[in-house]
């Protein structure tokens, strides 16, 4: 017999099925935070994405609603936002908003991280709470259907659609306050990476993020 008509041995045969297989399984897609602007893996040793922020042994658990933490957190006090025609009642800084400004304030280092000493700090716009939060949108405060109506000009959280599946309440707010992941997706998701406007859940384009809330 012709040797290109030689029959295959059985691992011949083996080898070719796993190849085959391998072929067939769906690869794993590259996740949104990949290429985005929190994707520092170029400054880590071994070019990892998540560990900035999380890892998945001997995280912090001292800071509150950060699953498996890693990274340093700001105790920095701030000046808020205040203004005449405010009606909530806005607090410091807390929950996601903080671990936010871990970064974003300039005090703590992007690559602080791993209990390590980070040399790497925001400035300029990317800064936010440098020049504390006085002229920044209020965040960590109580949005619910009184302040609603104490306001006049916010639609009521409970019944009011977000445009992202549900209403504000269930789709942009934390515990029933509203946090810088209330406009920003961190990790890039879907709806963020369809938008591709600076990290937000909800397109700028017509005022549409505004609105979401405001009635105007």
């Amino acid at each position: 017999m012709p040797p290109l008509m030689r029959p295959l041995s059985r691992g011949a045969l083996l080898a070719s099925a796993l190849v085959v297989g391998a072929l067939l399984v769906p690869r794993p897609t590259p996740s949104a935070i990949e290429g985005s602007a929190h994707d520092f893996s170029a400054v880590d040793p071994s070019q990892q994405i998540c560990i900035f922020c999380h890892t998945t042994h001997r995280a912090d658990t001292s800071v509150v609603d950060a699953p498996l933490w890693n990274h340093a957190v700001t105790n920095r006090t701030y000046q808020l936002y205040n203004s005449p025609t405010l009606d909530a009642t806005v607090s410091q800084p807390s929950g996601a908003s903080r671990l936010c400004l871990s970064c974003h304030d300039g005090t703590v280092a992007v690559d602080s991280y791993g209990g390590r000493a980070g040399v790497i700090f925001l400035g300029g716009r990317l800064a936010i709470g440098a020049d504390e939060l006085t002229n920044d949108h209020p965040v960590s405060f109580l949005y619910d259907d009184a302040l609603a109506a104490a306001d006049g000009e916010l639609h009521r959280p409970s019944a009011t659609p977000s445009g992202l599946g549900s209403t504000i309440d269930d789709d942009l707010l934390f515990n029933g306050r509203l946090e810088c992941s209330s406009c920003h997706d961190v990790h890039n998701g879907a709806s963020a990476e369809a938008i591709g406007e600076k990290l937000l859940v909800i397109t700028q384009v017509g005022s549409q993020l505004c609105l979401t809330c405001h009635d105007k």
